[in-house]
């Protein structure tokens, strides 16, 4: 199963990327559940809809065995990034998801190409990580609620946040190096 192998790769590749990924990784995941503006109950559906797509995904051989796609939810709006070799994959793909329960609408960033190498999934964890820790750093929005995820250089922003927190998080993304793309999927409060 290609997506369970890329779980395990991105695991050690994180954990390969020193203290300081896995630290920001663990505080924000503590912090996340606390400070969230999503109710408990939210954050779970979020959850089994990110679970529950995945396994739906991993279940169809031509998708699992050649693309490379990451789910997020928030509050029901599902972020897909990643890639697929062609649009037949990414549209089955989108159609599965759209048949998980929960799911409200699909931000679809899937690129089609070949999926990224190794190097460039850490080089994206990495990217996270400065910016989670960025955004944690400013005065101007509240990062517990706001997640962020990378995909080839392309950081994408979703959360629940004023128009201002969302505004304030596109540049403060925009500012750190490396990051090609910004791109916002807030829902605004």
């Amino acid at each position: 199963m290609k997506l369970h192998k890329l779980a395990a790769l991105i695991t050690a590749v994180s954990l390969l990327q020193g203290c300081v990924a896995a630290a920001v990784v663990g505080v924000v995941g503590g912090a996340t559940v606390a400070a969230d503006n999503r109710s408990v109950g939210a954050q779970i559906d979020d959850q089994n809809i990110e679970l529950q797509g995945y396994a739906k995904l991993a279940e169809h051989k031509g998708i699992s065995d050649n693309t490379n796609l990451q789910i997020t939810s928030m509050n029901g709006s599902v972020l897909v990034v990643g890639q697929a070799p062609n649009t037949y994959l990414r549209d089955e793909a989108l159609k599965i998801l759209k048949s998980v329960t929960g799911v409200v609408q699909i931000h679809n960033q899937i690129r089609l190409g070949n999926t990224v190498s190794v190097a460039t999934k850490s080089n994206d964890i990495w990217l996270t990580s400065k910016v989670k820790t960025a955004l944690f750093k400013s005065d101007k929005v509240d990062a517990n609620n706001i997640k962020v995820v990378t995909e080839n250089a392309e950081v994408f922003l979703m959360g629940l946040v004023s128009r201002g927190e969302a505004d304030q998080a596109v540049n403060i993304a925009r500012n750190i190096g490396g990051v090609n793309r910004v791109v916002k999927a807030f829902e605004y409060q």
